[in-house]
């Protein structure tokens, strides 16, 4: 079968090869695989600024349909279209410790080959209305999005504060808009918070414009701040989203993208009551009422760009420029296009 390779943690070696078709075995399942799905995780992996068992088939996220079936599985046919969890072994409840957690991409084979075997128990069934492009996005960014509203105990008059227009905000925009809540999304860019708008969004703050956007959620809000907020951006902007959020409130943690060492004051923490909640994406459990969530309201994932399995490296590269809205697919649909 055809699959990539990381040889080394540089986007140059990344490269095509091919290799021998994996076989299930004990309560495992092979997946044809048909689409994949890049995180900021994936880009971090590539380029070692992220830790990883190389060489390995790299990307955590991808859907396809089950193609053989190992022994001890139930529950699943030939054909049936599913999603492989990330963190296949975390069914539910507390986080495995760290030396047993296996993350698809990362420890264990990822999602840029033809085919895959994953841990039967880590499969859901893709949502009827989503194509093989849009379910690739939902393991890691649908399930942190999830899980983000859940731990914030979002509700009709609530107030969440998205930060960027990457795939989490997004789904996290969709998720809150249909809590019934107030939501609050940023962006460097004029055009993104237009379409943001368009997904439900009901305040934007451009913050190249308005650098001290924390004030101006503290003015949108009457002094009183956001309930959740759904920390993206890591060092430059923690220090802002404490003061952002409302007394009592939720700073979800689940994003580096401007580093990862913190300098910033105890004291908000503290005066306010604040929840900081860090996010390893969820359990397998969480993927399963995201897409229950997705299935009963027809949400649809927002898929900035879909590129050929054969250009799986300038998938990387438009990830790594920026300026995309929502998530970047690989289609391994042989050379055609998945259509969203």
């Amino acid at each position: 079968m055809r699959a990539y390779h990381l040889d080394a943690p540089r986007l140059d070696a990344l490269r095509l090869v091919d290799v021998p078709q994996p076989r299930p075995g004990m309560g495992e399942v092979l997946v044809r695989l048909r689409a994949a799905s890049l995180n900021y995780v994936d880009l971090a992996v590539a380029t070692g600024a992220f830790p990883a068992a190389l060489p390995l088939i790299p990307v955590a996220d991808g859907a396809g349909e089950v193609m053989e079936i190992g022994p001890g599985v139930s529950g699943l046919t030939e054909g049936e279209r599913v999603i492989p969890h990330f963190l296949p072994d975390w069914s539910a409840g507390p986080l495995p410790p760290l030396a047993s957690r296996r993350m698809r991409g990362i420890t264990m084979p990822g999602s840029l080959a033809e085919c895959a075997v994953v841990p039967a128990a880590g499969l859901v069934p893709i949502p009827s209305h989503l194509s093989f492009a849009e379910a690739a996005t939902l393991p890691i960014a649908a399930t942190t999005a999830w899980r983000a509203v859940r731990t914030g105990a979002v509700r009709p008059g609530s107030t969440v504060l998205l930060l960027g227009t990457g795939g989490v905000s997004l789904f996290a925009l969709q998720f809150a808009k249909a809590s019934g809540a107030r939501v609050i999304i940023t962006s460097s860019s004029d055009a993104k918070l237009d379409r943001a708008r368009a997904l439900g969004a009901d305040e934007t703050i451009n913050y190249a414009a308005v650098p001290d956007w924390d004030r101006q959620v503290l003015e949108l809000t009457g002094g009183a701040g956001a309930d959740l907020v759904v920390e993206t951006g890591g060092a430059k902007t923690f220090a802002r989203s404490l003061n952002a959020a409302a007394a009592e409130g939720t700073v979800f943690v689940i994003g580096f993208l401007s580093g990862g060492d913190l300098e910033a004051s105890l004291f908000p923490i503290i005066l306010k009551m604040l929840r900081v909640i860090g996010s390893n994406t969820g359990s397998v459990a969480d993927l399963r009422e995201a897409v229950r969530a997705i299935d009963a309201t027809g949400l649809r994932p927002v898929v900035d760009r879909v590129h050929d399995f054969a250009d799986a490296t300038g998938a990387y590269e438009t990830l790594s420029r920026g300026g995309h809205f929502g998530k970047i697919a690989i289609t391994l649909e042989h050379g055609h296009r998945a259509q969203l």
